[in-house]
């Protein structure tokens, strides 16, 4: 319009999807199979490596009998489990603990729907079709694999729910507390990939990764995305919805033979589904690493599955490593940790990219300067989260292995944390006495 203002605009990378939605029927039949074969091979291949693995880091033999080097122990473990008794609580909802398993292990395979194994234009042997080695692609596939995610950890939610036992409904409620918890700080370590990339499409985010990957200038949001994949998984030092310890089995006690079964292979194929969006998002997806990125048919034909792979099986030896090294975490102290540290450290690293972003794009102010300006308030910020408080956690923990209350309001008729008094130590916690003190001389014995 005439004497309007023109106003530049920043136009964001396009969403080119036109290499899917053009296969035959028979070739998308094909690409499912085989990601489900793939699956469930990878499955009983990390269930080997697992033991192997933790095994060695233990001084143990770990499974060396079933086939060469104990590879058919997992296919032993599943027969053995397919021919065990099916048991259904008397007290359990029969529908909805039938249904529980199915929907814990279904949106894991979907999940892969969307991920990227490969380039767009590799051929079919013995044929003349070319297709992009990935199922499909849409303009909001990371948030398609975050929504898989969400609906599979309701299968644990109503199988602990529907088994009528208190360690199962615990189990299933911790489950729930931290889907909403580890899922809102993944939630967030994405969004500095998006922005980056200006696209949710996985095939567009491994397409911007050709020059570097996002786990190297984006490093804490890659780290955010690493803790909250093992919380999100349920995997040690974050099982607490199966804590052994105090809840048996968790949300699958109550659970045997091929439904245990469906809940053991969701775990293993959400290990492998978090670990390829990590690759995907953060390690250049298919893309081949340096050096071998300096060869020019890396990143051509079959090849980049094989790097695809490989960047994946880092990310599962990370969980086994975890699993041998760390102990189970409290559950207050896990909570605690998802939103006092992750969340806050994963929007005040949002707003630091964004105006990084909105710097280098309009222009105005030094680069350098600016990174390191948000680094020093980075550093500040993240050392007050992780000392403030400490002072009075440990007044308070010095308080009760004194035996005193750590508050003047603290009624002596709760018995203490975390559990009420037992009815014959009702009178000793009335009878208790305070030592005389400034701060506790106006207190009343009861």
């Amino acid at each position: 319009m005439v004497g309007t203002e023109q106003v530049p605009l920043v136009v964001f990378r396009a969403d080119d999807l036109s290499a899917f939605g053009g296969d035959p029927l028979w070739v998308v039949i094909l690409k499912a199979v085989l990601i489900f074969l793939v699956l469930v091979q990878l499955t009983l291949f990390n269930i080997w490596a697992e033991r192997r693995v933790v095994a060695r880091m233990q001084h143990r033999v770990g499974p060396n009998v079933h086939g060469p080097f104990g590879l058919l122990q997992s296919l032993a473990d599943g027969v053995k489990l397919a021919l065990k008794e099916d048991i259904t609580p008397k007290a359990a909802d029969k529908v909805v603990f039938v249904i529980a398993p199915v929907l814990s292990v279904i949106p894991a395979f979907v999940a892969w729907a969307v991920i990227p194994l490969g380039p767009d234009d590799v051929r079919i042997p013995f044929t003349d079709i070319t297709t992009p080695l990935q199922l499909t692609d849409m303009p909001v596939a990371v948030l398609f694999v975050l929504a898989a995610a969400s609906v599979g950890i309701y299968g644990i939610v109503l199988g602990g729910w529907s088994s009528g036992s208190t360690y199962s409904l615990l189990g299933g409620l911790r489950s729930s507390a931290q889907m909403i918890s580890y899922e809102v700080a993944m939630g967030l370590s994405l969004v500095a990939v998006f922005l980056y990339a200006g696209s949710m499409s996985t095939s567009e985010i491994v397409d911007a990764q050709a020059d570097i990957w996002y786990g190297l200038i984006l490093l804490p949001s890659f780290v955010i995305f690493m803790i909250s994949m093992v919380g999100e998984t349920n995997r040690a030092p974050f099982d607490l919805p199966e804590a052994e310890g105090e809840l048996v089995g968790g949300f699958h006690t109550e659970y045997s033979s091929l439904k245990f079964a469906l809940f053991f292979l969701a775990e293993y194929v959400n290990m492998a589904t978090v670990s390829a969006v990590a690759t995907t998002l953060f390690l250049g997806g298919w893309r081949a690493p340096w050096p071998l990125s300096l060869w020019d048919g890396a990143n051509e034909g079959y090849w980049p599955f094989l790097w695809f792979m490989a960047k994946v099986m880092i990310f599962i030896f990370l969980f086994i490593w975890l699993r041998g090294s760390l102990p189970r975490l409290r559950y207050d102290q896990f909570m605690a940790f998802g939103w006092k540290r992750l969340i806050p450290i994963a929007l005040a690293w949002i707003v630091a990219v964004a105006t990084v972003r909105a710097i280098t794009l309009d222009g105005g102010i030094d680069r350098g300067t600016l990174l390191i300006a948000i680094g020093v308030i980075g550093v500040v910020m993240l050392g007050l989260l992780l000392i403030g408080g400490s002072d009075e956690d440990d007044r308070e923990a010095a308080d009760r292995t004194q035996g005193e209350p750590a508050d003047d309001s603290f009624d002596a008729f709760a018995g203490g944390y975390p559990v009420p008094p037992m009815p014959d130590q009702s009178l000793q916690s009335t009878s208790r006495t305070v030592r005389p003190g400034p701060e506790t001389a106006s207190r009343q014995e009861r």
